[in-house]
């Protein structure tokens, strides 16, 4: 095989179809939208979800609750991840976002109780579960709130 015998696999190119230019074309005159109607008129068609003029399935469904835009939400971080810095070191929310241990603080950074700890640190965050505290303490560490 040499590069000017190269061609597409077969089947894997397909020709455009070009509408109005005559009858010859098979898409010729309506331009293969039927005659008259919404949908062959310019500008023509429903919106997206529209049942002709059925009650749409997005107002039938029975709506509940709401979203709260004050929610605070914050960047959770489990004891066990901790683990990584170095005993005697200091935890900040900047130290983690270095770490890669969250992408971002958010609203802010919370510790959760999950796993265990082995180094003692002082750690710096937002907000602490009673476990999670009781177990950076348990290590020798302190739990700061900011």
């Amino acid at each position: 095989m040499k590069l000017h015998e190269l061609k597409p696999a077969e089947g894997s190119r397909k020709e455009r179809k070009r509408k109005g230019r005559g009858i010859g074309s098979g898409l010729g005159k309506t331009s293969g939208r039927g005659h008259k109607g919404q949908k062959a008129r310019s500008g023509g068609g429903v919106r997206p979800g529209f049942e002709g003029g059925q009650m749409p399935l997005q107002r039938r469904v029975p709506k509940r609750g709401f979203t709260n835009i004050f929610k605070k939400e914050y960047a959770l971080v489990n004891v066990e991840k901790l683990n990584i810095f170095e005993d005697g070191s200091e935890v900040t929310p900047e130290a983690l976002v270095e770490k890669k241990i969250i992408k971002k603080i958010k609203d802010g950074v919370k510790i959760l109780g999950n796993g265990e700890l082995n180094v003692r640190l002082n750690v710096k965050a937002h907000g602490f579960t009673k476990t999670a505290a009781e177990k950076i303490e348990a290590a020798g560490g302190k739990a700061e709130v900011i």
